[in-house]
């Protein structure tokens, strides 16, 4: 059997960039013209929770009922993805790297690599919140704890987990080749950080000419702009606009002090690794409470 590690996973915590690198490799990689709109993206990547997929690997309609039934289908339904395409491909995720029973949840045998995004956690609990159509003291709960799931309502699950622990179980995770690129630095230098995906990562010689287009293309007021013009279909139900702001730093308007505290209590030894640059205003902002 011929071997079926094709998958390069674009792995992330919801609302820290997913969306925006697989329209960025969408438009840097097609033809010009044929490059997906945010409502076609499933036309250069797919996505572990497609129900097309798990409807194959059960031989039917699937419809799980908790996390056993989806790990007896995930499987099978992970392998038809990886062999939907001839050579290595992307695929989002919003899973945590870890074993459920004696299963893995991301398999060695699909994987090739992954992309994950990371964004620090005081600006990702306002958007979360507005993910999740919740405030965002509700919010941070999730973020916090070890237990968060999301799922469809056929039982396909997206296990998140705390929010430290699912940046730990990607970049450590052993044996993985793997990218770890900022939301933050995406943000602030997006040419530099794909031009370094696509040559260290990817092995690709870059083309400065297709690589600006995909940058402009991908600006975060034309993602805007679609939104508004077509809805996103990804976008959960019930919230507003799944581009809302798209910045770094907005935690200082959107946050409380003790809501800061509470996420520089629960996650600093993340923080000191990943975000070692916000440890003083935080920690200085958490005082106000």
């Amino acid at each position: 059997m011929a071997p079926l590690n094709r998958i390069i996973w674009i792995a992330s915590y919801p609302k820290s960039g997913n969306t925006w690198m697989r329209s960025l490799l969408a438009h840097y990689f097609m033809p010009p013209g044929q490059a997906p709109d945010i409502n076609n993206l499933r036309n250069f990547t797919t996505a572990d929770v497609r129900q097309d997929f798990y409807d194959a690997a059960n031989g039917g309609p699937y419809k799980g009922a908790d996390l056993d039934d989806w790990m007896r289908v995930r499987p099978q339904a992970l392998r038809l993805i990886a062999q939907s395409r001839p050579n290595h491909h992307f695929v989002k995720t919003h899973c945590q790297t870890i074993r459920i029973g004696n299963q893995d949840v991301i398999p060695p045998e699909v994987t090739a690599g992954a992309i994950y995004l990371i964004r620090n956690p005081f600006d990702l609990a306002p958007s979360f919140a507005r993910h999740q159509s919740a405030d965002i003291d509700t919010a941070i709960e999730r973020m916090c704890n070890p237990d968060t799931v999301m799922g469809t309502p056929s039982g396909i699950f997206d296990v998140l987990g705390r929010w430290d622990d699912h940046v730990h179980s990607w970049t450590h995770a052993p044996g993985l080749k793997r990218r770890v690129i900022r939301y933050e630095d995406l943000l602030t230098r997006p040419a530099k950080e794909m031009r370094g995906l696509l040559e260290v990562f990817l092995g690709q010689k870059v083309d400065a000419a297709k690589l600006a287009r995909a940058v402009k293309a991908t600006a975060f007021a034309n993602m805007q702009k679609q939104e508004r013009e077509k809805g996103f279909t990804e976008k959960p139900e019930g919230m507003g606009s799944f581009f809302a702001k798209g910045q770094a730093g907005v935690w200082k308007d959107d946050l409380t002090p003790a809501q800061v505290a509470r996420l520089r209590e629960a996650f600093l030894p993340a923080l000191e690794t990943h975000y070692p640059e916000m440890l003083a205003e935080t920690e200085a902002f958490a005082r106000k409470a």
